[in-house]
Formats: structure tokens, sequence, C-alpha cells
């Protein structure tokens, strides 16, 4: 991913600079993991077993942990590495919630987690060609980023994202145990998930809407458990919505309530069409949409957020 710095109309190339370490990387990751993924911070290089994971997440909004491991050289498999991480995690279900509990103020319990939404996160200067191919699935529960830093001190992340169809499970899922055994537990979700119990007139209006809002802003739409989100070109998700049989309901973050730091977004609806509901951990504003007549005026709202956050980020830069 090539940068440029625009100056008389004339583009001029920002040389990259590279990290010296694979520490280096992990040490921008860590102090900025709500920045780039949205997930907190748990701890660093923790030991179990004969496998050390580098750095230790959690995903509040889908209530799961997130494996971050950082790589300079091209001498791993992925999918080796990966599966076993999470197999470990999967059979060591205990001593993941202990060391949360011991590096979070909160605590949470094994049944306060969702370990079907467990995720493996590989950061690299660069993956190889073979990298990039055993991971081209649809259901493979890890993510490929590269990064990038340049010399004036910008940083770039960029996601490999999978185009294929396929199941892991036609090729390795019935003769690797590990990944047969991680799979019957991790689940990776797709649209097609969200939508197998709905009618045709839901179907249609859920991609009517994702059509429109993808021609108006720069983002892209990641299915999980329980939603479809929406995030912005910073990986931020700021809006999601949820598919049910009769109806679209379109949610809007207003903000996440233990980040007390930053404030709150709040929506102009003139209309009065969203309803503004407050949970535990964040506030968003909520409609149910169930016909394309106000689906112009729906992003408008999204766009709404989607303006505050960049005007947030340019403002902070």
């Amino acid at each position: 991913m090539d940068l440029y710095n625009l100056k008389n109309k004339k583009l001029n190339l920002i040389d990259s600079k590279p990290f010296n370490l694979e520490k280096d990387i992990q040490s921008v990751v860590e102090q900025n993991t709500q920045e780039l993924f949205n997930i907190d911070f748990v701890t660093s290089e923790f030991s179990l077993g004969n496998f050390r994971i580098d750095s230790l997440c959690y995903d509040e909004e889908n209530k799961s942990f997130v494996i971050i491991e950082y790589k300079k050289g091209k001498s791993y498999s992925v999918i080796d590495q990966g599966y076993s991480y999470l197999s470990l995690m999967l059979n060591n279900k205990s001593d993941f919630i202990l060391e949360y509990n011991e590096n979070k103020k909160n605590s949470i319990k094994r049944g306060d987690v969702d370990w079907s939404s467990s995720t493996v996160i590989f950061i690299s200067p660069s993956f190889n060609t073979y990298q990039k191919n055993s991971v081209n699935f649809q259901d493979v529960p890890f993510e490929l980023w590269e990064i990038k830093k340049y010399s004036n001190n910008m940083i770039g992340l960029n996601q490999h994202i999978s185009s294929s169809k396929e199941s892991i499970q036609k090729f390795d899922g019935n003769k690797n145990s590990v990944i047969k055994d991680v799979s019957t537990e991790i689940k990776v979700f797709s649209e097609g998930d969200h939508l197998k119990n709905t009618g045709k007139k839901i179907n249609e209006l859920y991609f009517t809407f994702k059509e429109i809002v993808l021609e108006s802003l720069e983002v892209n739409f990641r299915p999980k458990k329980k939603h479809i989100g929406i995030w912005d070109n910073h990986k931020n998700m700021f809006s999601y919505v949820v598919i049910r049989k009769s109806f679209i309901l379109v949610n809007i973050l207003s903000g996440f309530i233990k980040n007390r730091k930053s404030p709150l977004f709040k929506l102009n609806d003139p209309d009065k069409k969203f309803i503004l509901k407050d949970y535990d951990h964040k506030k968003l504003y909520s409609y149910k949409l169930t016909n394309s007549r106000h689906i112009d005026y729906i992003l408008l709202m999204i766009k709404q957020k989607y303006d505050w956050d960049q005007d947030r980020r340019n403002r902070r830069t």
C-alpha cells in the first residue's frame, strides 16, 4: 500500500520505513487496539503450556477473546498456528478467564464469553502468496493484516480479505483433527446465516439497503453472530443491522459507556424515527426498517455518525 503527499497538485511518494523488530509492531498495536480493531487489550506475552500468545485482547461487543500474533518473517503456516491457538483456548477456557480477570478491573465468567466468535489476528509487514491463499475460505476464523510504517510517522494497516465461498471443511476439515475440533465450536458467520430464516422481501430490502450505503460511504459490512456490522475505512464499527423475519433493525452507535473519555454522538433526527436505547456498556439509536421508502433518510442518519467519527479522528491528528 503506497501513500502519497499531495502538494501543489503533485503527488510525492512517502517513503516506507521497515520495522526493526516484531516487538516494534507489537508495541504500536497494543497501545492502540481500540483505535485499530475496537477491542480491549488484556495482556502481553500470555504463556500457557508450550505456547506464548503475543497479545491477548477481548472484544466487548461480541463477548469474545481475540489473539493477536505479530510476524516479520514468512516461514510459518497461519493455518497451523491459528488453529493451534484456538484449540489451546477452547481446551483451557478457565485460564483465559483467569488471565482476563487478573488484568482488567471488571471480571467475567466462562458463561459470559461467546467462544464461538473467537478470532486470531495475524499482523505482519507482508504475507506471501501461500499464506494468503491458505486462508482463502469463507469460514476461517483468522484475519491477516499488513502493517506499514512511513517516514512521516504514519502507520498504514490493510486487511487481506478472502473472496472465496468455499469451506475449509471440504479440504482439511475431515483429515485434520484440530481443524475439525475447533470448527465444531467456532463459527465464522456470513450474510446468508442472517438471511436464511427471512423471506424474499427482507432479503431484497437488506441488499438494497447495503448497495445504497456502499455507494455513498467508504465502508464494509462484516457479519458476526448477532449482527452485521458496518465498519468505516478506519476499522471502526459505527453502525450495525440485526435481521429479523419482518424487519431490519438499523442501529447507530452513540458510544460505549465504559470509555467515558470519549464524547457520545447525538443524532439529529428531525423525523423522530430513531429510538435512543441505553445498555450496560453502550448507547445507540435504533430504527425498524420495513420497506425501501425510508432508506434515503436512514442513510442520512448513518452518514451523520460516519462524518462525526471522521471529524473527531481528523481533529486528533
